[in-house]
């Protein structure tokens, strides 16, 4: 009996990398190239990306949007970033319409140049919402994928409550990558046989064990911490920053950017740690394994994860973690090779946790082993069968 045809999809989300934000929403782009590597789907990719009019220094973080290009090509998928317009206060109420209006022209240009089998969006709100519209208006099925805030945080707000559980019964598939988002999706009335379950996977030929690397310069003796992620405020950048009081011999090394910069290097200065706070700012993603080989422990203490690929990444690389008791990183931290979880989210917690893990360090083999768990081969496979499902 003959294979039926590769899957054409269209992957829709603001959580995708550009050439101006490498980094942004790299775990997305992940997923995607392994799915697509098994030969069984093909994809287009439609990224929007907020709309602002100038390019200069002056505007900030804001200019970046006007330097992003309407199409690129990554990892050897076509991208399209369609312009939407994001008002500020208002946005949160407005996005999913004029995400809707910004990619529709966009998505039936691709249905006249090549058909497409289904919308595979990512993040509930405001991108599940769009694309379940989009679906509806093109008559196309629509799978939406929670990672992370869109379902522990955007909920306890009214209207996006509301639109993302119109969005969970207009999908025609929900996944969540972690259990975590699930329970909380069937707390909010999605009917918990609707939801499954694929967490991310980790690249384990690229996040891989070497000989330890020399500790970058200007580092004292003693353990050496990384903490990774955007510097903004749920990732928790300031409780690790807080813990180095009670660990005198440890060197901190941050790798992120973002507008808590400041506030952070202020904390370290007054807290009398700053020679032992490296800030990195942002970090290829190709480049953290020479990072995670380097140093001795990971440290995630944020409030809120969804399924947090740093912590996989390290293991990979035989580095162990302490991770915040939160979300869905207590499944990803399921075993003592692979790390420690936080008691208290508070800067003696974080240090009480860095030290009991520090004092009896899991072999780095065996934290590569426990990570060797996760490789994308059963997500891909997951994925898979929910496309044939639906399109069936």
């Amino acid at each position: 009996m003959a294979q039926r045809a590769a899957i054409e999809t269209v992957t829709f989300t603001t959580l995708y990398p550009n050439v101006v934000q490498p980094n942004h929403g790299i775990f997305v782009e992940n997923r995607l190239r392994h799915l697509v590597a098994s030969g069984r789907v093909v994809s287009r990719v439609v990224a929007p990306v907020p709309w602002f009019p100038f390019s200069g220094k002056l505007f900030g973080r804001y200019a970046r949007y006007a330097a992003i290009p309407s199409f690129e090509s990554r990892a050897r998928l076509h991208i399209e970033h369609p312009k939407y317009v994001a008002l500020p206060k208002l946005g949160m109420s407005l996005t999913p319409r004029t995400l809707f209006l910004a990619a529709l022209p966009v998505l039936k240009r691709l249905m006249r140049t090549r058909d497409f089998d289904l919308i595979d969006a990512h993040y509930f709100y405001p991108d599940g919402v769009a694309a379940v519209w989009l679906g509806r208006a093109l008559k196309k099925p629509v799978i939406v994928t929670a990672r992370g805030s869109d379902v522990s945080l955007l909920p306890n707000f009214a209207l996006p409550r509301r639109m993302i559980l119109g969005a969970a019964r207009g999908a025609d598939g929900i996944i969540a990558v972690s259990q975590a988002l699930k329970d909380r999706l069937v707390a909010l009335g999605v009917p918990q046989e609707r939801v499954t379950v694929l967490r991310n996977g980790v690249d384990l030929d690229l996040f891989r064990p070497d000989a330890r690397r020399a500790a970058p310069p200007q580092v004292q003796p003693g353990p050496i911490l990384l903490s990774v992620g955007e510097l903004i405020a749920r990732k928790g950048h300031d409780l690790v920053i807080a813990a180095l009081p009670l660990l005198p011999r440890c060197t901190l090394l941050i790798a992120g950017e973002g507008p808590e910069r400041s506030r952070l290097t202020a904390l370290a200065a007054r807290l009398n740690v700053s020679d032992r706070v490296r800030f990195l700012g942002s970090v290829p993603h190709d480049k953290l394994p020479k990072l995670y080989a380097a140093s001795n422990a990971l440290i995630l203490a944020s409030s809120r994860e969804g399924w947090p690929n740093v912590l996989l990444e390290a293991m990979a690389c035989g580095t162990p973690v302490v991770a915040s008791n939160v979300w869905g990183n207590p499944e990803v931290v399921s075993a003592g090779e692979a790390g420690v979880l936080i008691d208290q989210r508070t800067p003696h917690g974080v240090a009480n946790a860095i030290q009991r893990l520090l004092d009896q360090p899991p072999d780095r083999t065996a934290t590569r082993r426990f990570a060797e768990r996760f490789s994308w081969d059963a997500t891909t496979a997951g994925q898979i069968q929910q496309f044939e499902r639906i399109l069936a």
